[in-house]
C-alpha cells in the first residue's frame, strides 16, 4: 500500500504539518562499549561528583515530584563565572532539545519564516515543519564553510523572519560567527528572535553569555547544555538563557516536571566540579591539535574548526568508511544525507589517547 494510501486511511487523521514533516534522526541503538566519535558526545563520561550524586539519591527523593530552586540558584550565581543571572533569565529544559522545541511552540507560527543556515543541526527543521512554517536557509560559503554573513543579512531584511537559529560553532561544519555580528544581525530587526545554539561553545570559547545585557538585546535567546562537556548527555539536562519577559513565556508550554530529579541531582554536582569540565575541555583541544596535524600531512581533506569534531573526505564511500570503523569498534559518522558535505564524514574528538586508537584504525581502513 502506497503511503498516501495509508494515511488517507488512517482515522483519526495526523495534522498535516506531522505528516509532511521530516523526522530527525536519533542515535543509533546498540553504541555502549564502541569508542563513540559519531554523536559529539563526552568521551570520558562525568565527574565522579555526579556519580557520588546520584548515588546519594534517598528513596523519598524517587517519588516525589523534582524540585528546581535549587538548581535554579546554582545556574544564577554559578553557572557563569564572571556574571550573575537573574532568576527569570533561566529555562530548565529535558536537553537542549526540550529547550529548542519549546521555543519553537512558543514563537513558531504558521506561514511565518524561519531562517537558519544549511548543514546544521537537523532537529531545527522537524520543528519548525511541525509549526508549518517556510523554512529559508543560507549554505555556508566555500571550503572552509564561512559563515553567510551578507546573504543573512539580505534575507533578514527582506524576509522579516519570525525565528533565526544559529548553530555557533555549527554542528557539522564548526563553523563560528563572532558575538558582534550576531548583535548586529538582532538589531537589524528587533521583531526577528534569533536563538543562538552554544552547545558547542566550551570548545571555541567566545559565548554570548560573557556580555549580552537581556534587557538591551530582547530578541536574543542562548541556549546550552550539559551533555557535551560535562557527561550528562543519558540525563537530560540543557538550559535557555535570555530576557525574562521571554523566558516567561517559553516556560509556559513546558511539562511542569519535564526534568527529572536524577538530572537536577546531576546537574548541581557537575555545576560545582568546574574544573573537571575544563580539564576535559582542554583534553578535547589538545587532542584536537594533534589529530588535525596528522591530517595535515595527508593529501586528504579535512575540516577543523571550532567544536568537538572534524569533518574529512575519505578515499573510500563514506559509508563505506563508517562501516569499516565500525566493524574496528569505533563509531563515525557518515554525512550522505547533508547538504555541501555529502561524501564527508563526521568524527567527534576525544582525548589524545582516543584520537591514537582512531589514527590506527584510519590508517588500515582508508590510507
Amino acid at each position: 500500500m502506497s503511503e498516501k494510501k495509508k494515511i488517507n486511511n488512517l482515522i483519526p487523521k495526523p495534522n498535516e504539518e506531522i505528516i509532511n514533516m521530516k523526522s530527525y534522526s536519533a542515535p543509533l541503538e546498540n553504541r555502549r562499549k564502541l569508542l563513540r566519535l559519531d554523536f559529539n558526545e563526552n568521551t570520558i563520561g562525568p565527574s565522579p561528583k555526579v556519580m557520588d550524586a546520584i548515588k546519594s539519591i534517598k528513596i523519598d527523593e524517587i517519588s516525589i515530584y523534582p524540585e528546581y530552586d535549587l538548581l535554579r540558584n546554582e545556574l544564577c550565581c554559578k553557572y557563569h563565572r564572571f556574571r550573575v543571572f537573574d532568576n527569570n533569565e533561566i529555562g530548565i529544559f529535558n536537553g537542549a532539545d526540550g529547550a529548542i522545541n519549546a521555543i519553537f511552540k512558543t514563537f513558531g507560527k504558521k506561514n511565518e519564516v524561519f531562517l537558519t543556515t544549511n548543514p546544521t543541526f537537523g532537529y531545527y527543521t522537524p520543528c519548525a515543519q511541525m509549526q508549518g512554517m517556510k523554512i529559508l536557509t543560507c549554505s555556508y560559503v566555500g571550503e572552509k564553510f564561512d559563515f553567510p554573513l551578507k546573504l543573512f543579512k539580505e534575507q533578514i531584511i527582506k524576509y522579516s523572519p519570525r525565528l533565526i537559529f544559529i548553530c555557533n560553532p555549527n554542528n557539522p561544519t564548526g563553523t563560528v560567527i563572532n558575538k558582534e555580528d550576531i548583535i548586529n544581525l538582532a538589531n537589524l530587526n528587533r521583531e526577528s528572535l534569533i536563538v543562538v545554539d552554544e552547545l558547542y561553545e566550551k570548545f571555541y570559547g567566545d559565548s554570548l553569555l560573557d556580555s549580552i545585557d537581556f534587557n538591551k538585546t530582547k530578541n536574543i535567546l542562548i541556549i546550552q547544555s550539559l551533555s557535551k562537556t560535562a557527561g550528562l548527555a543519558g540525563l537530560r539536562i540543557g538550559f535557555a538563557f535570555g530576557n525574562s519577559e521571554l523566558m516567561q513565556y517559553i516556560n509556559k508550554v513546558t511539562g511542569p516536571y519535564d526534568v527529572n530529579s536524577f538530572s537536577v541531582f546531576a546537574a548541581i554536582a557537575a555545576l560545582n566540579d568546574k574544573q573537571y569540565i575544563e580539564d576535559y575541555v582542554l583534553k578535547v583541544k589538545e587532542a584536537r591539535s594533534w589529530i588535525m596535524q596528522k591530517f595535515a600531512h595527508t593529501n586528504l581533506r579535512s575540516h577543523f574548526n571550532g567544536g568537538n569534531y572534524f569533518l574529512l573526505w575519505p578515499n573510500k564511500d563514506p559509508k563505506t568508511t563508517e562501516e569499516a570503523f565500525r566493524k574496528k569498534g569505533i563509531l563515525i559518522r557518515s554525512m550522505f544525507n547533508k547538504k555541501d558535505i555529502e561524501n564527508s564524514v563526521r568524527v567527534s574528538i576525544g582525548t589524545k589517547e582516543q584520537m591514537e586508537i582512531f589514527w590506527k584504525v584510519y590508517k588500515e581502513v582508508d590510507l
